[in-house]
């Protein structure tokens, strides 16, 4: 089991940026970042394929939102820019430990998951 320790979360206004950061235990083959906001499922946002670090990116992140990591640190990070007021959630880290050739943000597929950071997008 891998542990995941997020940080980063924070209030901003519309159009602002956050960077979130999710340190792992130990091996992953995926990285992904999910949100779910009160009275909604949760969702994918973002996915790394560490191995290729191919990446992966829902449409409401897609231009706005960067997925990377820190092979070196175990760490990979969300930076979000151009914020708006719905993507105001609790976000997720999470991890894959099979081996995986490519890694989308199927919530179904992770097995570990971090205990949440919250994101709050004023208007």
């Amino acid at each position: 089991q891998v542990q995941l320790v997020e940080s980063g979360g924070g209030s901003v206004q519309a159009g602002g940026s956050l960077r979130l950061s999710c340190a792992a235990s130990g091996y992953t083959s995926c990285m992904g970042w999910f949100r779910q906001a009160p009275g909604k499922e949760r969702e994918g946002v973002a996915a790394l394929t560490i191995g290729s670090g191919r990446t992966y990116y829902d449409d409401s992140a897609k231009g706005r939102f960067t997925i990377s990591q820190d092979s070196g640190k175990n760490t990979v990070y969300l930076e979000m820019n151009s914020l708006k007021p719905e993507d105001t959630a609790l976000y997720y880290c999470a991890a894959r430990v099979g081996y995986t050739i490519y890694c989308d943000a199927r919530t179904s597929w992770y097995n570990d998951w971090g205990q949440g950071t919250q994101v709050t997008v004023s208007s």
